[in-house]
């Protein structure tokens, strides 16, 4: 569904917060949760402008984090995205990422690795660590989880993913949880 576990928030939410990165791409935003999160914690004190007696808050394009979202359902959009996101990109991950111009400091994939058939979860890793300039954070149920929606067939779960091929896979740094793989990438460069 367009949502995930509350019980992950907290470790992705300060794997954030750790990080700072100055742009994000959140790929299946679904209900926006992420976006919306990201923007509060990381922007912070940038969303508004308070001047003795007199507050204000800031345009977008005051804002110094750049968050971009990618997300296959549009019936998902709600006016929570249009705040949170500079951009939302509809349709399929797969055919949006690799014709996207920009790079980011940190790729997000929470709760959508288990939507794809196994050769199109590893392609997804894949672009997440190329679109990267930093950190890729991946999240997945730890067990199978039968789902299929009729309505909307990007929610048909398709796959399971085991740690040792998030590991393989090069996320190797897990956030602890109890019901999710929360997987992180960190991208040396030379």
């Amino acid at each position: 569904m367009p949502f995930s576990h509350s019980s992950q928030i907290s470790a992705i939410l300060g794997y954030l917060e750790s990080k700072q990165p100055k742009s994000i791409l959140d790929i299946g935003v679904g209900m926006g949760q992420y976006g919306f999160l990201a923007r509060t914690n990381l922007e912070h004190f940038n969303l508004y402008e308070v001047i003795n007696d007199t507050a204000r808050r800031r345009d977008k394009a005051e804002w110094d984090i750049l968050i971009d979202g990618v997300e296959a359902y549009p019936g998902y959009l709600t006016p929570v995205h249009d705040y949170s996101y500079n951009k939302i990109y509809e349709g399929d991950a797969l055919e949006v990422i690799p014709n996207l111009s920009t790079n980011y400091d940190m790729v997000l994939a929470i709760d959508i690795l288990e939507h794809f058939e196994k050769d199109d979860g590893k392609r997804l890793l894949e672009l997440i660590k190329d679109r990267c300039n930093q950190y890729g954070l991946v999240s997945t149920p730890k067990d199978f989880i039968e789902q299929h929606v009729e309505a909307n067939p990007f929610e048909d779960h398709r796959s399971h993913w085991i740690l040792q091929e998030l590991q393989e896979a090069g996320f190797s740094e897990i956030l602890p949880n109890a019901l999710s793989w929360i997987a992180c990438y960190t991208k040396y460069t030379k």
